[in-house]
C-alpha cells in the first residue's frame, strides 16, 4: 500500500497546486469511502470553500479548509492517488503508481472530487476502492512522522515490550509512516533481523534503525516510492541480497510477509 513517501507525494501534489482554488462542486457519492458521512454531507461543508494548506503525518493526509472550515481527510488506501486535472487538460499527480492505467485523463477509477471554479479537478483515484475521505480527521493516535522523528522519540518508541522490531517498526502508534515494503529496506540496511525482539536491540542497533529509517525515507520520496528502494526487487523466491549475494530469506513477521538476507541478518 502507499507507504510515507507516496502519501507525500500526494500532500506535495495538493501543496504546489490544490491550495488557494474555490470549491464549487464536490463528488462524494461514493457511501464506502466517504463513510460515515452520507452523501452530500462533504459537499455541503466544503462548498464555497478553498483548501488552504495540506499536512500529512505517516500514511495519513488532511487538509485545512477556508473560513474556518473543516478539515478534509484523504487516505489513499492500497492503491490511491491524488490527481489534480485542469480545464487544459493538464495534470499532476501524485501517490501509488499505477498500473493499467490507460492515458492522461483515464479516470475510470475515481471515487471522490472537488471540481474548482476554475474549471480543475482535484480527484481521487482508487482502483481497489480502499481509501477513505472524511471530515475531521482523527489523527491524534498517530506516533510521530518516520520522516521528522528525533533521536529521543525513536529511542522511546522502541523502548517498551518484547515485540519483533519489525512489528514494532509497522506500529503506527509507535512510529507513524513505516509499512511493509520500507521495514524490511530499514532492517535490511541496519543489518537487523525483523524478528529481534526490541528489548534485546542494543544502542547501536537502535542508532544504525534510525540512520537505516531517515536514509530509506529520504531515498524513498527522491526515487518516486519505497518501489524504488534497493532491496525491494531481491524480495521474491530464489532473490539474493544485494549487498552480499546470500539467499534471501523469508517468513511472516508481525503478521506481515517479511524478507531478509539469510546471511548478515540471521537471528
Amino acid at each position: 500500500m502507499p507507504e510515507l513517501p507516496e502519501v507525500e507525494s500526494a500532500r506535495a501534489v495538493i501543496e504546489r497546486s490544490g491550495l488557494g482554488r474555490e470549491i464549487v462542486d464536490v463528488d462524494d457519492a461514493d457511501t464506502w469511502v466517504c463513510r460515515p458521512h452520507r452523501p452530500g454531507q462533504i459537499r455541503d461543508a466544503l462548498l464555497g470553500r478553498t483548501l488552504v494548506a495540506a499536512h500529512r503525518r505517516g500514511k495519513s493526509m488532511w487538509c485545512d479548509t477556508g473560513d474556518n472550515g473543516p478539515e478534509l481527510g484523504i487516505h489513499l488506501g492500497m492503491s490511491g492517488k491524488i490527481v489534480i486535472a485542469d480545464a487544459d487538460g493538464g495534470e499532476v499527480d501524485g501517490g501509488d503508481y499505477w498500473e493499467g492505467r490507460r492515458q492522461a485523463g483515464d479516470y475510470r477509477w475515481s471515487r471522490f472530487a472537488l471540481s474548482f471554479a476554475d474549471g480543475g479537478r482535484l480527484i481521487l483515484v482508487d482502483p481497489r476502492r480502499l481509501g477513505r475521505v472524511r471530515l475531521d480527521p482523527p489523527v491524534e493516535a498517530l506516533g510521530p512522522d518516520a520522516a521528522t522523528i528525533t533521536p529521543a522519540q525513536f529511542r522511546a518508541a522502541l523502548a517498551f515490550g518484547t515485540a519483533p522490531v519489525k512489528a514494532r517498526l509497522l506500529d503506527q502508534e509507535a512510529l507513524a509512516g513505516v509499512g511493509n515494503l520500507l521495514a524490511d529496506q530499514i532492517l535490511w540496511a541496519a543489518r537487523l533481523n525483523p524478528g529481534r525482539r526490541v528489548d534485546k536491540l542494543t544502542d547501536d542497533d537502535v542508532q544504525r534503525l534510525l540512520r537505516a529509517t531517515r536514509s530509506a525515507v529520504r531515498a524513498a520520496i527522491a526515487g518516486g516510492g519505497v518501489h524504488t528502494l534497493k532491496v525491494i526487487p531481491y524480495r521474491k523466491t530464489g532473490g539474493h541480497c544485494p549487498r552480499d549475494g546470500a539467499p534471501m530469506a523469508m517468513s511472516t513477521v508481525g503478521g506481515r510477509t517479511s524478507w531478509w538476507c539469510s546471511v548478515e541478518q540471521a537471528l
